[in-house]
């Protein structure tokens, strides 16, 4: 990095691969390490439905290039990390946090709740609402997790991501196309139906991962009227999609704010109680679907064989969505 870049920059705690854990309330902290999943053609395969990569992609291959690269440059980023003081002996559990402001900060009254769950947290700032999702929010919670992870003892089994308002829906997507990195998601008063243009699901190997391996929380306020039927039809989308581990709180007399420190407890409660679910429900569930996208791909094939070339391209482009 040129110096002149580096002088404007705050100062900043590196917290580098190997050093000594630290403990504690941790601002303006800076990482060493670029995140391998956080590549710009993982961000692409895993964010993006096949037609949105491919005209991406085709442009690029037109000119001999290929997607990839760190779209972010780690030591230009600022987190803010706690870590409770007492490590369990199998490992930290992680929570990964998408805020809608753009300051790394930790809510008021969450620092106890996180020590009584022996769980890291950490959120990246200029990683709010006005942010980019795909080229800032979403790298910047996978560079997170990835040096927390190695700089901590974390429990890979108790990954999770996060989030607040338009962070929750950022975090949905995130527990979507990475079950690999988070065991489920806690989604504190937003949420988005998935399978759809906006949301796509993730190729079949994470989307059958996401299925048997993650749990949701959903928490909202009594009086978040809005977020309420976000809330409903994130759910109903999700259980079409045959995934069934799904938990909805509902905060009285609570509206569109941060859960508070007992909503919170209850949350992660939840969230380290998944429920295996039913397998043979699981599979009938995946193979109605299998049966309908095979019928639906046939039929698109038969109109490109017979010259309908258009009404096929059309029928994919909503098979897509």
């Amino acid at each position: 990095m040129p110096a002149i870049i580096a002088a404007l920059l705050p100062a900043a705690q590196v917290i580098a691969a190997g050093a000594q854990p630290a403990t504690g309330t941790l601002p303006d902290v800076a990482f060493d390490q670029a995140a391998p999943l956080a590549d710009s053609a993982q961000l692409l395969r895993r964010m993006m439905s096949p037609l949105q990569a491919l005209r991406i992609e085709e442009p690029l291959q037109r000119q001999g290039k290929r997607a990839g690269g760190q779209p972010l440059d780690p030591a230009r980023e600022r987190f803010i990390v706690h870590a409770p003081a007492v490590a369990p002996a199998d490992g930290y559990a992680l929570l990964v946090f998408v805020p809608p402001w753009p300051q790394a900060q930790l809510p008021h009254g969450w620092a106890a709740v996180l020590d009584r769950h022996r769980m890291i947290y950490v959120s990246a700032a200029n990683s709010g609402n006005d942010a980019d999702p795909i080229n800032r929010r979403e790298p910047l919670a996978l560079l997170a997790a990835y040096n927390v992870m190695r700089r901590w003892h974390v429990d890979p089994r108790r990954v999770y991501v996060g989030g607040f308002s338009g962070g929750a829906r950022v975090a949905l997507r995130l527990a979507l196309a990475y079950p690999d990195v988070f065991r489920g998601a806690m989604l504190d008063a937003g949420s988005d139906p998935v399978g759809s243009a906006e949301i796509p699901l993730p190729p079949a190997d994470l989307f059958h991962a996401f299925q048997q391996s993650s749990r949701i929380v959903f928490l909202t306020g009594a009086d978040d009227t809005a977020n309420l039927d976000f809330a409903r039809r994130s759910q109903a989308s999700l259980r079409g999609w045959c995934v069934f581990d799904l938990d909805d709180e509902t905060v009285r007399s609570g509206g569109h704010e941060p859960a508070d420190p007992f909503a919170l407890n209850h949350a992660l409660q939840e969230l380290e109680q998944p429920d295996p679910g039913d397998a043979g429900r699981l599979a009938q569930c995946r193979a109605k679907i299998g049966q309908e996208l095979d019928a639906q791909l046939q039929r698109a094939q038969s109109l490109a064989d017979g010259g309908r070339r258009d009404d096929a391209l059309e029928l994919l482009q909503r098979i897509d969505a």
